[in-house]
């Protein structure tokens, strides 16, 4: 008696598809022979299971059932089928597993099978055409066999095989005469060269080595050259060059081994040689004048790293060789690290220079091809290639062009416009700009082929079962239908239909329906007749409208009737009616409008249903006033909604010239801005209005037209597709192999399915005069950069990405191989001729406008001269000094003639306006440096050299030896002095910065103005310069977020530690470098607006995106990174900022202008040199916080509070204005202040005013030394940018050593990486002077701003609250810590302040529910409240919603709390602990008296 299939094996574990497809298979009997090593299992089943599903069961059952244990496992299959299964129809089913099944048995069987054609007489006498063939007529009957035993004995459907023969074809590729000539000239060439060579063989290195050097291989696929290697023995080996006389020995004594691969290298094998190319370089001098050379080497198929011990004698020499780049042969011993456990090689013996080994691909093609489908890393993480690196090898290769075509985005045109840049002005090679883009067809109708009917007329809404997708394959198995009159159901026609065919198991499955349900069924000839007289003129209604429209016109046509029906989609319908779902499935939809749907996937109840769903929707458009098929489709054409929820297929676009690449912008933009919908999309109506200049191509198997194919639409519907298009696509075979293999993808089970669809769209473009072009759907350069794709692919989650397909850069030969089943002729034109004529229809276009647009603001020149001379009266007089008039008309006069007034004037107005709402404006970078910018009232900084000037009566005075001799310093620090002509106290102001520092030596610097505002009024800002531009002319700067080292890092370890492969870490690091800068989002620079000219269109420039694609904002950013229209279009750096924001909140605190805070007041200047201003002691302090940084008062200061440069405070001990400025300059510069300045002054060789701190300093005080003043600019630029002296050709070094210039000066200028501009120094400082004084005379006050705004997020209220002792714990203990991490350090930084706090006699309250601020610590009764948003986990929307609970009424209970307060459990246990809760009842108390 027959068993269930999983009741005879239980156990076995199987995946979801085939546990379904087993289910009603019984097990008959299974049988063992003898030696109980093979195993039968005979099964029975009612429908086909193919063949490779039986080979994967077998499979399953032998690992699962007698793992390592030697027995085969087979299956038997019987099969009970249908009458259905007519011969024909079964080998039709069942030919891929008959080619799997000859696989096994015969590769020339099924070799045959495969080329043969066949054809059925009288039902059961198969008729197969055999090519004519020696191996075909001796293998005949053994083929014959096989088939006859299958359909006899697994099927029982006995047949007659009778062979027949036919001609065998010719099909080989002939290649054009052109290639074949230069195959003979190359070879030619190559035997005169070897003839050559001969006669200087003597003068070559020895043979061996010669030939290790030359072998070329491709990276990662070297020959394996194995030898045995050593145990690691050197009797008496001493590591010194042994052979002087052999240029290619750099280190230790000769060796001529062979190298063995890096990949075979897993553990210790003593001593080995190896080849390879060196990534990554370091060298660590130790002890007894040695120095430890380490560096990672690999030879492409693994990398491992090296360390030598060298005398520093021998260092020069080694180090002339072995560098990064250097290709080397090593030997040495294979040895563990005992400091990373890494395997590295030691104890080396021999090193070698060696030739490079690689070889990169090369086009020797006579006639090259165009690609024209190219993916690079800006390609949404899907392309692994940098622009520019493709770009040069299309180049290099010979190829006129290349196209650039990212998913979705154009942000890699900018670095290809780059490199066209580099290239000489008469080089041909041009960048086809394109998009590979995700169109969307809007064009297709809510209603097609509507003619004005009412949506209260008459429908026939209707569903088809079928035996699959295809209306020209598959067939109708069932109809059901209702019609609807005025709303409701009226009539209602079912019937099966016979169709002649078996139904798939997989319909079966769905459907319930079987085989014998539809045998006594009428056929679809006889049912459509009566389909349509039940239809008369009424509209047809449906769920996907498409697929049964199509099934039932198809069907029509095979019948000779004319088909000329309306039709409404109801799933087109819920797009634009209920766009908030994310799927339309019928039961998706009929669950959202709460309607039953009882056997779903039976036609009648689908049909019943779809009906109700249609009469819900004409009920909703009623309330919109729709009520005909017209109006429907035009409130449909008008669905954003419905565009984003569309499928969506692949297109290229490509610009084909300027007015192309402005509307590709503008789709882009639209794509991002209106229809973005998990991808950019584009509409086919918002093509069609923006084609202009543009050629559209039907990109790859993602296509329209591709999946057209696929899915065998109609000959109509493939025919309008095709015309969409300018020109249609195939692409090699192993691009869409993935589809063979694919159980979503019915109809591809061979390559020649691949093929065949290729020819198709070929014979389509002959069809149709559409050109057919070639191409590689490009996503890695070569063909083992691969590697990186994968892991990014598994990275995202894809679980086949180890299943890369060949989507490499080919060559114009290898794509010819590719298409040579098309035939020679054929292959050329697609491959060779009609890209290179698309690529002839694009003009040489720049992708980034070359001009520069800024704003235009009338009369701007004017004002800003008006405004400054204004404020320089207002200051000094009537009569100018003329130093005041020199500096004002030099500067103005720059700036004027450079077109850089409106971007004074833009700036003044944002600082007016701001200061107008009481917020205080600090100066970023080099902007102090202008003095027109200070009498624009842009910064506070005055550059001009120290001065006085009296407010009342404009004396001044720029040249009295007193003033003088403050000269590069600070006017501040000047001694205060009554004026001598009116005796009112004098202004001291100026910091001698020049203005070249800002636009340079000319003046014609682009000007960038960077602006800190308060962080409370920086979107206010923001918005102003709509105020000033007008709506929509300004937009926030760009950012390109990528694929960084760290995260790259985690994606290489992560993929090989899953698949249990362990990797060396500078293997890792070698395969990083090939996946970082890959884009992974896009965003927003903190503070930047670009700002678009009136009347410019923004796509003529850069698209326009949301950052990182967030439609819920109203911010819309450049789609370029900023940086590379910068120059073109103006931007604006309207910064929040941390410091304006304190300094106003410690104003409306106090009620104290900060403006008339003195810079010179000598307390506040104390600070930064003891803490005794505060009344407090350095010893007092160090037991509290520790010993960093303790003898100075500056904990909590901006720019001066943490450790490092509270450290610089103490070897320093600043004594004014000017030498903070200087620290600030020393704390905000690279390798300025240890190792350079710092050592300078702790020795006394240099006074710390004499030192280099900021770039201002190195062109004054060359200037002071008599070196002329353009050479003291162009060392400064040189200095400040980590170049040190010279650039190119200058010798500016000899000019500051004639003009004596001292040697620690020009020492301490090459030691320098980057320098800070003096002005941001000074505006920096002027905050933090401000903050200072507060701290000084008002204490609480600044430590309720300091612990509001700066302690944001990292106040510890559990160590802070429980005072002094409790914060002294946790600082040593965070102190102690080797590495402590980034929260650890801020939190350390809060509880340094909030211990001096304590320290100082002022104290934190406990939070109290009914007092604390929501986010601001409150000054209450000489202490402070700290807010809500202290308490862990509690964040600032939270805190905000208890406040505002509050107000209504007190909470009565935790209960209360959590429901007005919206509290969670969790928060309220915290609060409990902090004991904010004491007494409070966990839930409301019932007072009786109050019924």
């Amino acid at each position: 008696m027959n068993k269930s299939f999983f009741e005879v094996f239980p156990t076995l574990k199987v995946n979801e598809d085939i546990q379904l497809l087993f289910q009603g298979v019984e097990v008959a009997k299974v049988a063992t022979n003898t030696r109980r090593d093979f195993i039968k299992v005979h099964i029975v089943s009612t429908h086909i299971i193919q063949k490779q599903r039986i080979y994967e069961i077998e499979k399953m059952l032998k690992e699962q059932l007698f793992g390592k244990n030697y027995i085969q496992v087979q299956l038997v299959e019987q099969y009970d089928l249908s009458a259905q299964y007519t011969p024909e129809n079964l080998m039709n089913e069942y030919l891929d597993s008959i080619y799997l099944e000859l696989g096994n048995r015969s590769v020339v069987e099924r070799s045959m099978m495969q080329g043969a054609s066949y054809s059925f007489e009288d039902e059961n006498i198969l008729c197969l055409r055999l090519t004519d063939t020696i191996v075909a007529e001796g293998k005949k009957e053994a083929l014959s066999s096989y088939l006859e035993t299958i359909f006899a004995e697994r099927f029982r459907r006995p047949i007659e095989v009778r062979i027949l023969y036919e001609a065998a074809k010719d099909s080989k590729l002939k290649y054009n005469d052109m290639k074949l000539k230069q195959e003979v000239n190359a070879i030619l060439d190559h035997a005169e060269a070897m003839q050559a060579e001969k006669g200087v063989s003597e003068k070559q290195e020895d043979k061996k080595e010669s030939k290790a050097g030359k072998e070329k291989v491709s990276p990662g696929k070297e020959k394996r050259s194995f030898s045995a290697y050593g145990k690691g023995k050197r009797d008496n080996y001493s590591p010194i060059k042994r052979n002087s006389d052999d240029p290619n020995l750099v280190y230790g004594r000769d060796f001529d081994d062979d190298p063995i691969e890096l990949r075979t290298v897993v553990g210790e094998m003593g001593e080995i040689t190896l080849r390879g190319k060196i990534i990554s370089f370091d060298t660590r001098e130790i002890r007894n004048e040695k120095t430890i050379v380490m560096f990672a080497i690999t030879d492409f198929t693994d990398t491992i790293m090296v360390k030598m011990f060298v005398r520093n004698e021998q260092l020069p020499e080694i180090l002339g060789e072995v560098k990064s780049g250097a290709f080397l042969k090593i030997k040495g011993v294979t040895t563990i690290d005992k400091f990373d456990g890494e395997l590295t090689i030691g104890s080396v013996t021999g090193i070698r220079k060696i030739a490079d080994f690689t070889e990169s691909r090369q086009d020797t093609a006579p006639e090259k091809r165009v690609e024209l489908h190219c993916h690079t890393k800006m390609s949404d993480m899907d392309g692994v290639s940098e622009v520019s690196a493709l770009l040069k090898r299309a180049h290099d290769w010979g190829h006129k062009a290349i196209a650039i075509t990212d998913h979705g985005v154009v942000q890699g045109f900018p670095d290809a416009n780059h490199f066209i840049e580099r290239l000489p002005a008469d080089d041909p090679f041009k960048v086809i700009y394109g998009v590979e883009g995700y169109l969307v067809d809007d064009l297709q109708d809510v209603a097609v082929n509507e003619k004005g009917q009412s949506l209260h007329g008459t429908f026939v809404v209707f569903d088809l079962e079928t035996t699959g997708f295809s209306p020209i394959k598959d067939k109708i198995i069932e109809i059901g239908a209702v019609k609807v009159e005025n709303g409701k159901i009226t009539e209602r026609f079912s019937t099966f239909v016979n169709p002649k065919v078996p139904i798939p198991f997989e319909i079966t499955k769905l459907t319930s329906i079987t085989d014998q349900m539809v045998l006594d069924a009428p056929d679809i000839e006889t049912v459509l007749p009566q389909f349509l007289e039940f239809v008369g003129d009424a509209v047809l209604v449906a769920h996907n409208a498409g697929f049964d429209v199509g099934f039932i016109e198809q069907n029509c046509r095979y019948q000779d009737i004319q088909p000329d029906f309306t039709s409404v989609d109801t799933v087109a319908m819920a797009r634009i009616l209920l766009p908030t779902l994310s799927k339309y499935k019928l039961n998706v939809v009929a669950n959202a409008l709460h309607i039953s749907l009882e056997n779903h996937h039976r036609a009648v109840d689908d049909a019943e249903a779809t009906a109700e769903i249609f009469v819900r929707f004409v009920e909703m458009l009623d309330e919109r006033n729709i009520r005909t098929l017209t109006k429907l489709n035009q409130f449909g054409a008008k669905s954003k909604d419905a565009v984003k929820k569309l499928p969506s297929y692949h297109v290229i676009i490509l610009a084909k010239n300027q007015t192309g690449r402005v509307n590709l912008y503008s789709l882009v933009s639209k794509s991002h801005l209106e229809y973005f919908g998990r991808q950019p999309r584009i509409p086919k109506s918002e093509l069609s209005k923006y084609r202009e200049g543009l050629i559209v191509g039907s990109a790859c198997e993602a296509g329209e037209l591709y999946q057209a194919i696929l899915n065998e639409k109609s000959e109509e519907r493939i025919a309008r597709i095709v015309n969409f298009y300018d020109y249609l696509e195939v692409q090699p075979l192993g691009n869409n192999r993935f589809m063979i293999e694919s159980s979503r993808i019915g109809n591809v089970n061979s390559e020649e399915d691949i093929r065949n669809i290729n020819r198709r769209i070929i014979s389509l473009g002959e069809r149709f005069n559409k050109p057919v072009v070639a191409t590689c759907d490009v996503h890695f350069m070569d063909p083992e950069d691969e590697v990186y794709r994968r892991i990014i692919m598994a990275g995202k989650g894809f679980t086949d990405a180890d299943e890369q397909a060949p989507l490499y850069l080919h060559t114009t030969d290898e794509m010819l191989a590719e298409f040579e089943y098309l035939g020679s002729a054929k292959a050329r034109e697609i491959v060779i001729e009609n890209p290179n004529k698309i690529a002839d229809m694009v003009e040489r276009i720049s992708p980034v406008r070359p001009d520069k647009c800024p704003p235009v603001i009338p009369d701007s020149d004017k004002q800003l001269r008006e405004i400054c001379y204004n404020k320089a009266h207002s200051m000094y007089g009537e009569e100018l000094p003329p130093v005041v008039t020199e500096r004002l008309e030099r500067e103005l006069n720059s700036i004027i003639s450079n077109g850089f007034a409106v971007m004074y004037i833009i700036a003044q107005k944002l600082v007016w306006k701001s200061n107008e709402d009481g917020y205080l404006v600090g100066s970023r970078g080099s902007v102090g440096s202008s003095f027109v910018a200070t009498m624009a009232g842009i910064t506070e900084v005055n550059p001009l050299s120290p001065h006085y000037y009296c407010e009342k009566c404009h004396y001044s005075d720029f040249e009295s030896e007193e003033v003088r001799a403050y000269a590069g310093g600070c006017g501040w620090d000047m001694p205060d002095k009554a004026c001598p002509v009116c005796g009112e106290p004098l202004i001291k102001d100026g910091f001698d910065i020049p203005f070249e520092t800002f636009l340079g030596f000319k003046g014609n610097k682009e000007p960038d103005i960077d602006l800190n505002f308060s962080g409370d009024y920086q979107s206010n800002a923001h918005k102003y310069t709509e105020v000033i531009f007008g709506a929509g002319q300004t937009y926030r700067a760009g950012t390109i977020g990528t694929l960084a080292d760290k995260t790259a890092f985690g994606y290489v370890k992560n993929y090989y530690e899953e698949r249990g492969q362990g990797k060396r870490n500078c293997e890792i690091d070698r395969i990083v470098q090939g996946c970082t800068g890959i884009r992974r989002s896009t965003g927003q620079h903190p503070g930047g607006i670009i700002v678009l000219p009136l009347g410019e269109d923004i796509n003529s420039f850069t698209p326009v995106q949301h950052p990182a694609n967030d439609m819920t904002t109203d911010i819309v950013t450049t789609h370029f990174d900023y940086h590379s229209i910068s120059g073109r279009m103006l931007k604006l750096d309207i910064l929040g900022h941390d410091d304006p924001k304190v300094i106003r909140m410690l104003q409306d605190i106090t009620g104290i202008d900060p403006l008339h805070i003195p810079f010179n007041d000598e307390k506040t200047l104390s600070l930064f040199s003891s803490p005794d201003a505060l009344g407090i002691t350095s010893e007092q302090l160090k037991a509290a916080v520790g010993d960093k940084g303790i003898t100075v008062g500056a904990i909590g200061l901006p720019e001066f509070g943490t450790p490092f440069v509270r450290g610089m405070l103490e070897d320093t001990r600043p004594k004014n204005f000017s030498e903070l400025v200087r620290i600030s300059g020393f704390s905000h510069g690279t390798n300025v202040w240890l190792n350079n300045a710092r050592d300078l002054i702790t020795s006394g060789k240099v006074k710390l005013e004499e030192a280099i701190s900021t770039r201002d300093d190195i062109m004054n005080y060359l200037i002071e030394h008599h070196v002329k003043p353009l050479t003291a600019f162009k060392v400064m630029e040189n200095v400040r940018k980590g170049n040190g002296l010279e650039k190119g050709n200058s010798n500016n070094r000899k000019e500051l050593e004639d003009a004596r210039v001292p040697q620690w000066f020009i020492d301490s200028c090459l030691k320098i990486s980057y320098l800070f501009p003096r002005a941001h120094a000074v505006a920096y400082v002027m905050m933090a002077f401000r903050i200072a004084w507060f701290k000084v005379y008002e204490p609480l006050a600044y430590y309720a701003a300091y612990f509001t705004i700066r302690a944001e997020g990292a106040f510890n209220a559990a160590v802070i609250l429980r005072g002094l002792a409790s914060q002294s714990a946790e600082l040593a203990r965070i102190n102690s810590l080797p590495h402590p991490t980034a929260v650890e350090k801020g939190s350390a930084t809060v509880i340094e302040a909030a211990a001096e706090m304590y320290l100082r006699g002022l104290k934190f309250l406990p939070i109290d529910l009914n007092k604390s601020s929501a986010s601001e610590f409150l000054m209450e009764d000489s202490a402070l409240r700290p807010p809500f948003n202290c308490i862990p986990a509690l964040g600032n929307t939270v805190a905000k919603e208890i406040v505002e609970a509050r107000r209504e009424h007190p909470f009565t209970s935790k209960e209360d709390l959590k429901k007005r307060g919206k509290v969670s459990q969790s928060i309220i246990d915290t609060m409990d602990e902090m004991g904010i809760l004491h007494g409070m009842p966990e839930e409301e108390q019932i007072n009786l008296f109050s019924f």
